[in-house]
């Protein structure tokens, strides 16, 4: 049964006429239109549908839209200021981290909510943080150059 949920989404509160037991991709992206966060694999298993609730990383493909309600929702539409991007979001165009970018926007959101909870995380608690985010370009050098980049003291 459709019913309305009241989400916020991006600083912005939205409200929605969904099932509740939709997957949060489905919504953010067909009628929200926040389509950075990207269909994989539909079984959490591959990171493009990476968004935060509460500042964690969740797979918005295996979320339902009702798990989400009264929390808050950011996407990589909402990382940035203005024209400004996020220093994440710069360090992956600086160090060539996105070649066909499918995958970026999960990459990217995972590796927020990780400097939000660490902000000087060591090499391998970034490969530990990233394990289960799949690049089908192999680009995990760039990648992870990117995000020590993002981490280093500036």
């Amino acid at each position: 049964m459709t019913q309305q949920l009241k989400l916020k989404v991006n600083g912005r509160d939205v409200a929605v006429d969904a099932h509740g037991e939709r997957p949060l991709l489905d919504v953010l992206r067909e009628d929200l239109g926040l389509t950075g966060a990207k269909y994989g694999c539909g079984e959490g298993q591959c990171g493009a549908c990476t968004v935060l609730l509460d500042g964690a990383a969740v797979r918005s493909c295996v979320t339902t839209v009702a798990d989400a309600v009264g929390m808050s929702i950011e996407t990589i539409e909402g990382l940035g200021e203005g024209d400004a991007l996020h220093p994440l979001q710069q360090a992956f165009v600086d160090h060539g981290a996105a070649q066909c970018g499918y995958c970026v926007p999960g990459q990217i959101m995972s590796a927020v909510a990780l400097l939000r909870e660490n902000a000087r995380p060591s090499r391998a608690e970034i490969i530990a943080a990233m394990n289960g985010n799949l690049c089908r370009c192999c680009n995990y050098p760039s990648i992870l150059a990117a995000i020590e980049h993002a981490a280093s003291p500036k």
